[in-house]
């Protein structure tokens, strides 16, 4: 779990490349549970601005009922949420020590 967002952050970064539809499923079911589960550990934490970030990222990634954005702006996204995955492990790596 310590490095689980860099993996997701990695994980999204590769969606960039022109990759098999089925990495792309994998993507989305993957990247929806570890949201989910990071949301509900924010909120036992009572990290509310957390736990709403990565239930939204959830809904947003889930698979069951896809979101149409077009493939720029799912790039977009995938960039953008990378991003922020690295940003709150850096940010609570930090407070750890």
């Amino acid at each position: 779990m310590k490095y689980l967002k860099l993996l997701l952050a990695a994980m999204l970064l590769i969606c960039l490349l022109h990759m098999p539809y089925g990495y792309y499923e994998f993507v989305r079911f993957a990247v929806m549970v570890a949201f989910a589960t990071m949301a509900y550990k924010y909120y036992e934490e009572k990290k509310e601005v957390l736990t709403v970030v990565f239930g939204a990222l959830a809904l947003l990634f889930q698979p069951f009922v896809k979101i149409a954005l077009g493939r720029t702006i799912w790039n977009i996204v995938d960039i953008v949420v990378a991003l922020l995955l690295v940003g709150i492990w850096l940010k609570e790596t930090d407070e750890k020590k």
